[in-house]
């Protein structure tokens, strides 16, 4: 039970904190700019707070941790590679679309897809905490999170 909660625990918390920081910079635009991007990455905090928590509770020598480990860090490359390329790319496309001739208004694409590096320090950071507390919460009441 405990490994199937981590993950959206980790999504939860790390989503609250995003959307807390976007509305103390941006006040009432912080609800447009839910999604993709920001501080911290919200991919990086739930794999790592799934993964770490596997090396707490089972070891980290665990074939299930090294598979954990693999798969994260594909999903950092591709936060910080290929979703920013997208972001740039919907970028151009978006100034592309102001200089329209025709005058047909096109909506904006998001640019904000990626991450930058301290997103993703920010993400792992959060989900080796959210794993620990997880963990020191199934030692401290066994049973409790099925664990």
């Amino acid at each position: 039970m405990l490994y199937a909660l981590a993950p959206f625990i980790g999504w939860f918390v790390s989503g609250v904190i995003k959307f807390l920081i976007h509305y103390l910079r941006f006040g009432k635009e912080a609800r447009k700019m839910v999604g993709n991007g920001g501080f911290p990455s919200t991919h990086t905090t739930v794999m790592v707070t799934t993964v770490f928590l596997i090396g707490l509770q089972e070891g980290f020598t665990h074939p299930i941790f090294g598979l954990g480990v693999a798969v994260t860090f594909i999903i950092i490359i591709d936060a910080t590679g290929l979703r920013r390329a997208v972001g740039k790319h919907a970028a151009v496309l978006n100034q592309l679309a102001e200089k329209r001739s025709d005058g047909a208004a096109a909506k904006p694409l998001r640019e904000s897809m990626g991450h930058t590096r301290w997103e993703i320090a920010g993400g792992l950071v959060l989900g080796i905490l959210l794993a620990t507390l997880l963990h020191l919460a199934s030692q401290l009441v066994p049973g409790i999170l099925g664990s």
